[in-house]
């Protein structure tokens, strides 16, 4: 998998860069740069509440745009995990199917496989 590639743990879809990105697209949706320039993103996966959010959907794209990482962690973001596994998390995955699909939406996603 190249670099600008990710796959989330148990999600069956590729995620690139998408070609048409931009860096104020990316502070547009929430991202934020670090002193070394590379741009953060981190949401609560709650359909109910964001303060009882249990997973944390994390995003991080090199300061040249050309690196992604990106991870669905739990509450203390050290450990990656799959929501798709469990039945009881379909808010979850709808919340991170959202989250995904506005960064498709503003050319910063595109699904290849």
């Amino acid at each position: 998998m190249a670099k600008d590639e990710v796959k989330v743990l148990g999600d069956k879809r590729t995620f690139k860069i998408s070609p048409k990105i931009k860096a104020y697209a990316l502070r547009d949706v929430g991202f934020t740069k670090t002193p070394r320039g590379v741009f953060q993103l981190e949401r609560p996966l709650r359909g109910s509440s964001p303060y009882e959010a249990i997973y944390n959907l994390k995003m991080s794209i090199s300061a040249d745009l050309t690196t992604l990482k990106m991870s669905v962690t739990d509450r203390s973001g050290m450990k990656s995990i799959n929501i798709f596994k469990d039945e009881k998390n379909v808010d979850e995955v709808e919340q991170f199917n959202f989250q995904i699909d506005n960064l498709i939406e503003r050319d910063i996603l595109v699904v290849t496989a």
